[in-house]
C-alpha cells in the first residue's frame, strides 16, 4: 500500500506505505514545512503545526505584520543559504552579481504513479511506487526551476532527490544541492554510523548525538573505507529487534556529505548530499542538474526492522540484471594462492581442485595483462600477457568448461601505472595539475575518467577481452583514492566538478558495459569494501567485502555491512591460516560458517589443502548449496552483535517461514563460561521446527524461551551452525 494524500487546499501532502508517514505542509509566504516523518498514521490533521513565536535574533519576513515566523526556526523542507535560516541550507548558488543568496518558495505540485529515472545516475524503480514532485522558484532569479522529489514505496523506503532547471538567459554555479533534508523536532537521538580503514571497514559505531553539527563524509572521490554513506538515527532505548529507527544512506559512489546539526532549541536538521567541499557545477542556461538519490527509511522494529526494509529496497528495487534474483557461484580467487607467480599449468592445477571440491567459478585476479609482475606496472595496458599466458585466456577456459568450472577476470580500469604503455601514450589522461607533482599510492595514477576519450579507449580495450572469451564474472578493482584532483578536459573556473564528473563518468561506462555484457557476473571492489555503496550496487549486484579475510574480523565486518545491504550482495571467502592479514589461526570451520554467511568463495592453494580439509571444503560447499537460496535470498536477522560482546549470531529465515538457519560464535574461550541462551527471531509463533539434533519445538519456544548452544566445545574461535525446518505438529 502506498498512498500521497493532498488536502483539499492543495497545500498539505502526505506520504505513507505500510511503515512510514511523511506530512509535508505549504506555510506563508510560500516555505515548506516538515510536519511529521515517523510511524505511519491513518490522516493528518494540524497537531504538528509549528508554533508562532518571536525569537530573538530569528529574521522575519518583510512584510509580515508579527514577528512569530522566522525561517531561522520553521522545520524547512528545503532550505535555501542566506536569506535568513542561519542553520545547515540545502541550496546554494553562485549568480552573476557574485551572490549566493536564494530564496525558493512553494510553485506548485504534480503527483505521479511510479518512479521517476534519474538520466546518468544510480536509481531505485518501481511502477508501484508514488512520487510527488514538488516546485521550487525564486522570483529573484526568474526563469530557475528547482524541483523537489519524494517517492514511496510498498517496500517501505522514501526516496528523495532534487533537480535544478535553468531557462535563466545566464549561467549560475550550483554550489550545494543536497538529496535529501530532514527537519526532526527532538535532538535526543543516538547517532549510528560506520566508519573503518583498509581492511577494517564498516567497524560499528553508536554514540549519543550530542549539540552542535556532526559531520560524516567522504573526500576521497569514492564513498571510502573511512565513512560508508550511512547513519541511523535511532533513541537510547531502541535495539536491534524494538525501538525507532531512522536510516538515511545515498546512492552515489563518490564523495558525500552527510550532516546532523542541533539547533539552539534542541530541533535536529539532517542534510545528506555530494560534498561541498569539492563540488560545484556551471549550470548553463536551458540545461539542468540532478542530485543524486537519498533513501529514508523508518522502522518502529529497531535495527533488524530497518534493515529488513533497505534489504527489500535494495533487491526489489536497485539492484538489476539476471543476477538481481539468481543464486551466486560458488567461487575460487587465485590472489591468496599465487599473487602475482603463476602460469597456466597453476591455473589448471587449481581448476582440478576446484573441479574436485564442486567450485563453480574460478577467478584469475591481477597479473594476467601487459608485464604485471608486480604492483609497479601495466595498469592500463588491458592486453594478454602471452609471456605469463602463451596460450591466452582460451585454454584455461576451454579447461574449466570441461569440469563444470566458469572463468572469471579482475579488472582495475580507473587506475594507470606509470611504467605503462598507455602512460607513456597518454600521460595527459591521468587527473593532475599542472606544475605539480602527482601522488602515488600503491605506485599508480588516477586515470580522469570525466574524459570521454579515457573511457572510449578503455571502453574498447575491456570489450575486446569479454568478446573474444567466455568471461563470465569480472572483479572491478579500484586500488587508490583521488588527489591532485585536476582535469586537462575543463577550462580552470569549472575544475570543482571534476570530482562528480569523474563519478557520472565510471556510471556511463558502467551503464555501457553491463548492458552489453548482461551474462557477466560483475562484483565491485576498492581495496576490499572500499566502494561498497548502493550507487556501485545499481550496476555490480555484488560486492568484495573486505580485503580482510580473517573469519574473526570478518564477524564484525559482515554485521555492520548488513545494517544497510543485503547478504546477497556481500562477498566472502575462507582464506588461508595464518590469515594473510591477521596472522590469526582459525579452523576450517569456523572460517567457513563466517563465509557462508555471504556469497561464498575461497580464496587460497586448494592444491596445499590436507585430506581432511577437502572434506570440510567439500561439505561446506554442499551445505552451502543446499541451503544457497535460504542464505541470499531469506530473510536476515542479526541476533548478537560481537561489537557488544564476545559472541555473535545471526539467522536466515525464508520468506514463508518454512525453515531458517543460525550461525553461532564464540570468539574467545574463559574459564568458568556462562551458558549461553540464543532466541531465535523472525519465525511463525505457531509453526513447529524441527533440528535432527535437538528436537522439535514451536516457533514461540524458540523466539521467547530459546535454547543452549554446545556446552561441549572448548577453545577459541568456535562456531555453531543450527538448520530447523517447519513440521507439521503430529511429526
Amino acid at each position: 500500500m502506498v498512498e500521497i494524500l493532498v488536502n483539499q487546499q492543495g497545500n498539505s501532502f502526505h506520504l505513507k506505505n505500510e511503515t512510514i508517514s511523511y506530512v509535508i505542509k505549504v506555510e506563508e509566504f510560500g516555505l515548506v514545512s516538515q510536519q511529521y516523518v515517523g510511524q505511519v498514521i491513518d490522516g493528518y490533521a494540524t497537531g504538528r503545526n509549528y508554533p508562532r513565536k518571536d525569537r530573538s535574533f530569528s529574521p522575519n519576513f518583510y512584510g509580515a505584520t508579527d514577528r512569530l515566523y522566522s525561517k531561522d526556526t520553521l522545520p524547512q523542507e528545503y532550505s535555501s543559504y542566506g536569506s535568513g535560516d542561519f542553520r545547515t541550507p540545502a541550496v546554494r548558488l553562485k549568480q552573476g552579481n557574485g551572490s549566493t543568496v536564494v530564496d525558493f518558495r512553494y510553485d506548485g505540485y504534480e503527483v505521479v504513479n511510479g518512479k521517476n529515472s534519474l538520466e546518468g545516475l544510480p536509481h531505485f524503480y518501481s511502477q508501484q511506487a508514488k512520487t510527488l514532485k514538488l516546485k521550487m522558484t525564486d522570483k529573484a532569479i526568474p526563469g530557475v526551476a528547482l524541483y523537489l522529489y519524494y517517492s514511496i514505496f510498498p517496500e517501505g523506503g522514501l526516496v528523495r532527490s532534487a533537480k535544478l532547471i535553468n531557462n535563466s538567459p545566464t549561467s549560475l554555479i550550483i554550489e550545494k544541492l543536497d538529496s535529501l533534508q530532514l527537519n526532526m523536532p527532538e535532538s535526543n537521538y543516538d547517532v549510528i554510523s560506520l566508519p573503518g580503514a583498509w581492511a577494517n571497514e564498516r567497524q560499528l559505531k553508536r554514540e549519543p548525538l550530542g549539540v552542535g553539527k556532526r559531520v560524516f563524509a567522504s573526500s576521497r572521490g569514492s564513498s571510502s573505507h573511512q565513512q560508508n554513506p550511512f547513519a541511523a538515527l535511532l533513541p537510547k532505548e531502541t535495539t536491534e529487534h524494538q525501538g525507532d529507527v531512522f536510516g538515511f544512506s545515498l546512492v552515489y559512489s563518490g564523495s558525500f556529505q552527510l550532516t546532523f546539526e542541533t539547533d539552539q532549541y534542541e530541533s535536529l536538521r539532517v542534510n545528506l548530499g555530494l560534498n561541498e567541499q569539492q563540488f560545484s557545477w556551471e549550470l548553463e542556461s536551458g540545461t539542468a542538474f540532478q542530485s543524486p538519490e537519498a533513501i529514508l527509511v523508518y522502522s518502529k522494529e529497531g535495527l533488524n526492522g530497518m534493515s529488513k526494509i533497505f534489504h527489500a529496497m535494495t533487491k526489489g528495487c536497485l539492484l538489476r540484471g539476471q543476477y538481481k534474483e539468481k543464486e551466486r557461484p560458488i567461487l575460487v580467487n587465485n590472489w591468496e594462492a599465487t599473487y602475482f607467480d603463476f602460469n597456466e599449468r597453476v591455473v589448471k592445477q587449481l581448476m582440478d581442485q576446484a573441479a574436485d571440491l564442486g567450485i563453480e567459478l574460478f577467478v584469475l585476479d591481477d597479473g594476467w595483462f601487459g608485464k604485471r609482475n608486480d604492483d609497479r606496472t601495466s595498469l592500463g595496458d588491458w592486453d594478454i600477457n602471452y609471456q605469463k599466458l602463451p596460450n591466452g585466456l582460451e585454454s584455461m577456459i576451454a579447461y574449466g568448461k570441461e569440469r563444470q568450472v566458469a572463468f572469471g577476470l579482475w579488472f582495475e580500469p580507473e587506475m594507470i601505472s606509470e611504467a605503462s604503455e598507455l602512460f607513456r601514450s597518454h600521460p595527459e589522461w591521468v587527473l593532475q595539475v599542472p606544475g605539480r607533482e602527482k601522488s602515488r599510492s600503491r605506485d599508480q595514477f588516477v586515470l580522469d575518467f570525466s574524459r570521454q576519450d579515457v573511457r572510449v579507449h578503455l571502453y574498447q580495450k575491456m570489450q575486446k577481452i569479454l568478446s573474444e572469451n567466455d568471461i563470465r564474472y569480472v572483479k572491478w578493482d579500484m586500488n587508490r583514492h583521488l588527489s591532485e584532483v585536476y582535469s586537462a578536459d575543463l577550462s580552470p573556473n569549472n575544475q570543482r566538478e571534476t570530482h562528480h564528473r569523474y563519478v557520472l563518468g565510471l556510471y556511463d561506462f558502467l551503464e555501457k558495459l553491463t548492458e552489453e555484457f548482461p551474462n557477466v557476473l560483475f562484483e565491485s571492489c576498492s581495496g576490499g569494501g572500499g566502494r561498497f555503496d548502493l550507487g556501485m550496487l545499481y550496476y555490480m549486484p555484488q560486492t568484495w567485502t573486505s580485503d580482510n579475510t580473517d573469519a574473526v574480523a570478518r564477524l564484525k565486518i559482515q554485521y555492520a555491512t548488513s545494517l544497510l545491504y543485503p547478504i546477497v550482495t556481500m562477498g566472502a571467502h575462507v582464506s588461508d591460516v595464518p590469515n594473510h592479514q591477521t596472522h590469526r589461526i582459525t579452523s576450517m570451520e569456523m572460517r567457513g560458517n563466517v563465509a557462508m554467511s555471504g556469497t561464498l568463495g575461497y580464496e587460497l592453494d586448494l592444491n596445499a589443502m590436507s585430506d581432511p580439509e577437502k572434506v570440510t571444503v567439500r561439505e561446506q560447499i554442499n551445505f552451502y548449496k543446499e541451503h544457497r537460496q535460504l542464505i541470499q535470498f531469506g530473510d536476515f536477522y542479526r541476533l548478537m552483535s560481537p561489537f557488544e560482546g564476545n559472541e555473535c549470531a545471526w539467522i536466515f529465515v525464508s520468506p514463508d517461514q518454512s525453515d531458517c538457519l543460525v550461525f553461532y560464535y564464540h570468539i574467545l574461550e574463559q574459564a568458568s563460561a556462562p551458558f549461553r541462551l540464543l532466541k531465535l527471531v523472525g519465525l511463525s509463533e505457531s509453526a513447529h521446527y524441527s533440528h535432527p539434533e535437538l528436537g522439535t519445538f514451536s516457533g514461540s519456544e524458540l523466539m521467547h524461551a530459546g535454547f543452549y548452544t554446545s556446552v561441549t566445545k572448548t577453545g577459541d574461535f568456535r562456531s555453531d551452525c543450527y538448520y530447523f525446518k517447519r513440521v507439521e505438529e503430529s511429526e
